[in-house]
């Protein structure tokens, strides 16, 4: 396997970058609005009506949310998938 230069934060990700994250769980009132407000913590520039697509289980229980953000570091990102997987609403963060 090639070496990675150092400086790549062990990511083959180029950043900035548009990321895309996948968020799931229980369908409730506050999910959304919750997981946007956590989003917006680490990527204040998140626009959810340009970068949110939500989506209901066929059965209705559950929701998943794609939103795109514009990631500037690793770092970034796993602040914000650390605080995703944190919150009881949320089951599962791709």
């Amino acid at each position: 396997m090639a070496d990675l230069p150092a400086n790549t934060e062990d990511t083959l990700l180029e950043f900035p970058c548009r990321f895309p994250l996948k968020v799931m769980g229980d369908r409730h009132d506050d999910f959304v609005p919750t997981v946007v407000d956590i989003v917006r913590i680490h990527a204040p520039d998140f626009d959810a009506e340009l970068d949110l697509v939500m989506r209901e289980s066929s059965s209705g229980k559950y929701q998943s949310l794609t939103m795109t953000v514009n990631a500037a570091s690793k770092a970034q990102l796993d602040r914000i998938y650390q605080d995703l997987t944190g919150h009881p609403l949320v089951k599962v963060v791709l």
